[in-house]
């Protein structure tokens, strides 16, 4: 191969990488080009899709956006209140369970055996959005009971409609250590066993009975049904009955409840806890609750027995001045019987 040859195949192998290398920043250019052409696509895409959008679905996306934004915040303010819920209770000697232990701590394995029952045979009289607040107080019921060392039996009746709908939007429920029922409460237990709550009863609880099963309405009407529950259990003649609120505290605004809170008074008085301790610990500030004095009704007595008192001791005072003044009548009497 003389020299020619090679200085040829030479030039001819140095230009092939040159080749690539143009073909390259060709291509790189040709890319560029073509993302920014496509993240200007996007944009306008977005920009049709947004002006396609109403404007309260853009609220709602913007407000989804920022309750992502914010989550990270909110877990961490959750974490810091269960630590100070811990600190408290180690302050005051109080033995919580481990969450190793409440795993244990099933229903079936519960040493309290009170029933307590919601009943969602009210869909068609809720909107779609009382229709979920009902159903994440239904949650809330079930993570106090499954926090709780000894829960009670907790059953959701009536599960077939749009709150079981509501409820499949949480993957996982199936699992819970709940009784789901697709019936009404009325086929699920015996007629003599159901006592009704509602506020609206002449009936007072005084306590909770094991063989009974308390009912809880499952409806959130904010009031748009007033006495519905109390109407229903009258024409079903079903008994019924409401908490004993009004024998411990005084309320400014009307006895009805959430359908947690109600859930949370009967958890803690299934515990040990007192109506008064129970009903103060679970009521919000709002309803202004205050407590009776215990001692009322024997200040009252005492003040009724000193009025009594001070009316006989007037009396009785009375009396003895008509006798004193009987006997300075019987003396004139005789000097003038001895003058004549």
């Amino acid at each position: 191969m003389d020299e020619m040859e090679i200085q040829t195949e030479l030039s001819d192998s140095n230009q092939v990488p040159l080749l690539k290398d143009t073909e390259q920043e060709s291509g790189n250019s040709n890319g560029a080009s073509n993302d920014v052409q496509d993240q200007d696509l996007a944009e306008s895409n977005s920009s049709d899709t947004s002006q396609q959008l109403s404007k309260r679905m853009q609220r709602k996306i913007r407000k989804r956006e920022q309750w992502l934004a914010n989550l990270p915040a909110k877990r961490a303010k959750e974490r810091e209140k269960y630590k100070l819920k811990r600190q408290a209770a180690r302050a005051n000697n109080e033995v919580l369970p481990s969450r190793k232990k409440l795993k244990e701590c099933t229903m079936a394995n519960s040493s309290c055996k009170v029933r307590v029952c919601i009943d969602l045979d009210f869909d068609d009289l809720m909107n779609p959005r009382d229709i979920g607040k009902c159903v994440k107080q239904m949650m809330r019921c079930y993570t106090l009971n499954r926090r709780t060392e000894n829960p009670m039996q907790l059953y959701f009746t009536s599960f077939n409609g749009k709150s079981e709908q509501e409820m499949n939007k949480n993957n996982g429920y199936m699992n819970w250590d709940v009784h789901f029922e697709k019936n009404a409460y009325t086929d699920v237990f015996s007629k003599d066993e159901i006592i009704y709550l509602s506020s609206e009863s002449d009936n007072i609880i005084s306590d909770l009975d094991d063989t009974k099963v308390y009912i809880i309405g499952g409806l959130v009407d904010h009031n748009a049904h007033k006495g519905l529950c109390h109407r229903l259990a009258e024409e079903k003649k079903i008994a019924h009955a409401q908490l004993p609120i009004s024998e411990f505290l005084d309320l400014k605004s009307r006895k009805v409840l959430t359908i947690d809170h109600v859930f949370e008074i009967l958890l803690g008085v299934s515990q040990g806890l007192s109506w008064k301790d129970a009903f103060l610990k679970v009521l919000p500030q709002r309803k202004g609750a205050i407590v009776k004095e215990e001692n009322s009704s024997d200040t009252c007595t005492d003040v009724k027995n000193s009025e009594n008192a001070c009316i006989n001791t007037e009396n009785t005072f009375t009396h003895k001045e008509l006798s004193a003044l009987s006997e300075v009548n019987k003396i004139e009497v005789e000097e003038k019987l001895s003058e004549t």
